[in-house]
């Protein structure tokens, strides 16, 4: 019984997670500077927007994957093929939004407004780049893990 309490509640603070996401992601682009005086399509018709927009839809798989291998370890599949391909999804999706956040620090960084002083977002692209690999490092440690253990529980088994 506590152990599928503890499953809900981390399942629970996934969704949390993800609309707490989706909201900075609509709210943010409204209160940004140059967005005073821009009607909402001219806001979010903005290419760096639309950028983040699409880099996000890694984050958004990713919380959705581990959401799903919260349910497995509820049913007490997680040591299962489909585990794994779930691993491998959230190590890919992880080394990708790694690889467009580094993209969007470097655009912004050379393509700056002179005026603006980039080093607050380059350091939550730096900060994001280092918990998504994070992420794909444990992905695929937890992947390794799981194959060992079923391939284990394969030699192991009696043959008729």
């Amino acid at each position: 019984m506590m152990k599928r309490i503890s499953i809900l509640f981390l399942q629970a603070v996934i969704v949390l997670i993800g609309i707490v996401a989706l909201t900075f992601l609509i709210w943010t682009p409204l209160t940004e500077g140059r967005a005073t005086n821009l009607d909402a399509f001219s806001i979010y018709s903005d290419p760096f927007i639309l950028y983040v927009y699409v880099a996000s839809i890694a984050f958004f798989i990713i919380l959705y994957k581990v959401f799903k291998l919260l349910s497995y370890i509820g049913q007490h599949r997680v040591f299962s093929s489909s585990s794994i391909k779930i691993l491998k999804s959230i190590k890919y999706c992880a080394i990708v939004l790694s690889i467009l956040i580094a993209m969007a620090g470097v655009y912004i960084r050379l393509f700056h407004n002179l005026d603006d002083d980039p080093a607050g977002f380059l350091a939550i692209c730096a900060l994001s780049v280092f918990v998504s690999i994070v992420i794909a490092t444990t992905a695929n440690v937890f992947e390794m893990i799981v194959q060992n253990v079923i391939a284990i529980k394969s030699e192991n088994k009696p043959s008729n």
